[in-house]
């Protein structure tokens, strides 16, 4: 027997002496009707026969007494729900909202990053790098949002990680407009963090470019974060001693600190990937107290089991009264 069978009911094994302390009442006697007439005595002479008692005694034999047993020592055991007990596993808690903020304007599209050795856009090596980041949140409940020009929802809130995943890889750079307006952006993360019920929010903006938004501010949004507590990460991407490079440090390090979040700085694809092990650590996933023990039922076994039994008792009962109704004729 396996370490990690039990049973989930283990006293109702006390029940096996039932049958056995109903075996030892009294038997029941059963009365059977008899016909009294003239002469009796005289016929039972005549037929040889010997007049039997009115009342007799209902025997079973050995052999039905322990299939019998055996049937309810297998619902017994059905119902004290056997079951293999895997090993205790703690269960991730959805406990945040966690929203990334990319810019797609024209600049992501600069060829001046390398994975692996080969050359490839800005925007290819943040949305690599930032698959496998979104897929270990299994405590978040994550969204997208893309935004230059204007801003718009790739993926709503949702636990489904691997969805989310699919939907940052069918965006491209362009598919949000030109500039890159930030303060939208925010406003936009704002305004979804309001549909939701989770009141843990935090935001992930990632930008190569200088704010070009006239609607709202960067600092302005920043403050109504601030005010609805929602904590916010910034990313620069590139390197501002290129010349290739716009990126305006000052005001996403202001936005972090206002939110009480961390500016980083990605000037290539193995900074960015150390930035995102860091956040890991700011914002880890969070278990539940309580640990969850994985069970498998295995109570339809010795279910199974008894009423295939009781079944071909019923089966061979028939058979042998069959056989006797033949025999007699």
């Amino acid at each position: 027997m396996p370490d990690n069978f039990q049973f989930a009911y283990p006293y109702v094994a006390f029940a096996a002496i039932l049958p056995l302390l109903v075996a030892l009442l009294p038997a029941i006697k059963y009365r059977s009707s008899a016909l009294i007439y003239p002469y009796f005595n005289s016929s039972a002479q005549v037929s040889k026969q010997k007049p039997r008692k009115s009342s007799y005694i209902k025997k079973r034999s050995w052999v039905t007494s322990v299939l019998m047993y055996i049937i309810w020592l297998l619902l017994l055991s059905a119902i004290a729900s056997p079951e293999l007990v895997g090993k205790p596993e703690r269960k991730v808690k959805t406990s945040r909202n966690f929203l990334i903020l990319a810019d797609l304007s024209f600049s992501m599209a600069n060829n001046d990053w390398y994975i692996d050795g080969e050359r490839v856009t800005r925007w290819q090596a943040v949305k690599d790098i930032m698959q496998d980041f979104i897929v270990k949140r299994e405590s978040d409940k994550m969204g997208l949002i893309f935004f230059a020009t204007n801003s718009y929802i790739q993926a709503p809130f949702t636990t489904d990680l691997e969805t989310v995943k699919t939907m940052l890889d069918e965006a491209d750079v362009g598919m949000a407009g030109q500039m890159t307006n930030i303060g939208k952006a925010i406003v936009k993360g704002m305004d979804m963090f309001e549909r939701d019920t989770i009141e843990s929010k935090v935001m992930l903006l990632l930008t190569d470019g200088v704010d070009g938004g006239t609607e709202i501010l960067p600092l302005d949004a920043a403050n109504m974060a601030k005010e609805d507590s929602t904590i916010i990460y910034t990313i620069g991407i590139g390197d501002p001693g290129n010349s290739s490079s716009d990126l305006d440090e000052t005001t996403l390090t202001e936005i972090a600190d206002l939110t009480g979040g961390k500016y980083f700085r990605a000037k290539d694809a193995e900074t960015l990937e150390q930035i995102y092990e860091e956040l890991e650590t700011l914002q880890p996933i969070e278990y539940e107290e309580e640990s969850y023990t994985p069970k498998t039922l295995l109570y339809y076994y010795p279910l199974g089991a008894a009423l295939s039994l009781a079944l071909l008792m019923v089966f061979i009962n028939h058979l042998i009264v069959i056989f006797k109704r033949f025999t007699q004729n």
